[in-house]
């Protein structure tokens, strides 16, 4: 193992993995993935990350008939984005395997978990997040492998809940709300948005999507440790390897789901950041009910990636 002041600090304790750098102190938990992630002394996480399936359903996708209603077709993707099933976890210091056995500190250069998650769609199939931690930023590489015999998929990415509403996010990117065929009249460029609106429909449903993202910066002021006086803005950035999509809201796809009017919709408590790969347009060219065409639906029978680096 490397020794030095220019590397990562690894404190292996059995189950959980703790680590330190410069920039950010992590903790990863074998079973549960990320658990904590610190800058500046601030928590940005409420819940681990996990792989997100699932958009608030539109009115357009419950718009038709019987079986051929979007959200019974793909409800196998809302029960594996409620109920994430890690199968495998292999963490290793400088391509060396951690010790399960709880040990003095180590120290490295690079620090890398590979999460492997079965989805609980029939037939199911396997998404993998890998973690590369390195003294100064957090690299996140995630794989989604295609089967076409799997249901239609409504969005494909990686879910950060953070612990207290976010004060405002900034990003490079199209302007405006934007999904894959409502990307026409947008422009690209640099937007900053105040606090984290939803679009007010009669029945909540998804909204909020950036496409063809290349950074999104969140910054909050709120912290849940109430001996911490401290309210100076602090930032985490997300940045691309390629364009992604993303969605900065206060309530997860289930909240949404859950509500049929405004007013059921919980207090504002937490960011929801939801990460993608690729997302299903929301269809209604002719009437609402109308499918989304081809072009803007996600091919599940090929494989997805994505990467961003954290910091």
């Amino acid at each position: 193992m490397v020794n030095s002041l220019n590397s990562i600090e690894i404190i292996p304790d059995g189950e959980v993995i703790g680590s330190r750098t410069p920039r950010m102190h992590c903790i990863f938990d074998r079973h549960l993935g990320l658990v904590s992630l610190r800058t500046q002394g601030r928590e940005w996480l409420y819940r681990a990350p996990q792989p997100a399936y699932w958009r608030g359903t539109t009115d357009n996708d419950r718009g038709r008939n019987g079986k051929e209603r979007f959200p019974i077709r793909a409800a196998g993707w809302y029960s594996s984005d409620m109920f994430p099933s890690c199968v495998s976890c292999d963490a290793t210091i400088d391509e060396e395997p951690v010790p399960i056995e709880p040990s003095e500190a180590l120290n490295s250069q690079a620090l890398v978990l590979k999460y492997t998650y079965e989805t609980l769609t029939k037939p199911s199939t396997n998404v993998t997040i890998t973690y590369r931690l390195t003294t100064t930023a957090l690299h996140v590489a995630i794989h989604f492998t295609g089967d076409q015999a799997l249901p239609p998929l409504p969005a494909f990415g990686y879910r950060w809940t953070m612990p207290t509403p976010a004060q405002s996010f900034a990003y490079n990117g199209l302007s405006g709300e934007t999904y894959p065929d409502r990307m026409h009249g947008a422009h690209t460029g640099e937007f900053e948005i105040a606090g984290m609106p939803m679009t007010p429909y009669l029945v909540p449903q998804d909204c909020g999507v950036h496409m063809r993202t290349k950074k999104v910066a969140v910054t909050r002021t709120t912290t849940l440790n109430n001996a911490q006086r401290d309210t100076s803005p602090v930032t985490l950035t997300f940045q691309a390897d390629n364009d992604f999509a993303f969605s900065c809201l206060p309530y997860t796809p289930e909240e949404i789901e859950s509500a049929e009017h405004q007013d059921e919709l919980p207090p504002i408590r937490r960011t929801v950041l939801t990460l993608l790969g690729a997302v299903r347009g929301v269809g209604g060219i002719d009437s609402w009910g109308a499918d989304v065409t081809p072009e803007a639906t996600i091919d599940v029978s090929k494989d997805i990636d994505f990467g961003f680096t954290i910091f």
